[in-house]
């Protein structure tokens, strides 16, 4: 049995990107980390109110986020995720969705996360609840750490999937957003997560199940 699941807003409330920026306040910089927050809280509210594409303003703020790490290599990407999970998404975690990932890995299914997040968070949030991650990939160069591939989102979350796991079908797929729209028909078995508006007419229109 394989099941998919989003991360952000499918298996915890709180942003990778909010744990990257707070991060270089913690370990390098309050002053570069507080002016980045700053800067796109305004991009921020607009995207909340509807006036700016929310799937756009992620993949501009996953990329414009990594420059904050300075003097950036492997094992400092992996410093700012384990420390990202361990003070921004764990914390925020949705226990009602994790306990039914739990209960298909302990019914010996493969669980993978499938998600726009950066690849080292994604992997240290997946290592705490047994499962793989598929997520967007980040390299280091002279110092800086920059998005090294396509962001893992939308269409492109089905891309990697048959890519990687070389399935036509799986059987369980959890989203929140109507962005996991096309990863959610791939499966047989769809449950829209405490979904935004987009998802849950979705939902109703396929007779997947809705979970809030």
């Amino acid at each position: 049995m394989i099941v998919l699941s989003d991360l952000s807003g499918t298996l915890t409330k709180g942003s990778p990107v909010a744990g990257l920026a707070k991060w270089p306040g913690e370990r390098q910089s309050k002053t570069r980390s507080r002016l980045y927050l700053a800067s796109i809280m305004g991009s921020y509210l607009l995207t909340k109110m509807g006036l700016i594409d929310w799937s756009r303003w992620t993949a501009w703020v996953i990329g414009s986020a990594l420059p904050l790490i300075r003097e950036a290599t492997p094992e400092r990407l992996d410093e700012m995720s384990e420390w990202t999970v361990e003070h921004e998404l764990w914390p925020q975690r949705r226990p009602d969705v994790l306990a039914r990932l739990e209960a298909h890995r302990q019914a010996g299914a493969r669980i993978t996360l499938v998600t726009s997040v950066y690849q080292p968070t994604a992997d240290a949030f997946a290592r705490r609840i047994g499962a793989d991650a598929i997520a967007t990939p980040v390299s280091c160069h002279n110092g800086v750490a920059r998005l090294s591939g396509e962001l893992v989102a939308g269409p492109g979350k089905m891309n990697q999937v048959r890519a990687r796991l070389g399935v036509d079908r799986v059987d369980f797929a959890y989203g929140d957003t109507v962005t996991d729209i096309p990863m959610l028909a791939f499966a047989d078995h769809a449950v829209a997560v405490y979904p935004d508006d987009g998802l849950r007419q979705a939902a109703l229109e396929n007779g997947w199940e809705i979970l809030e």
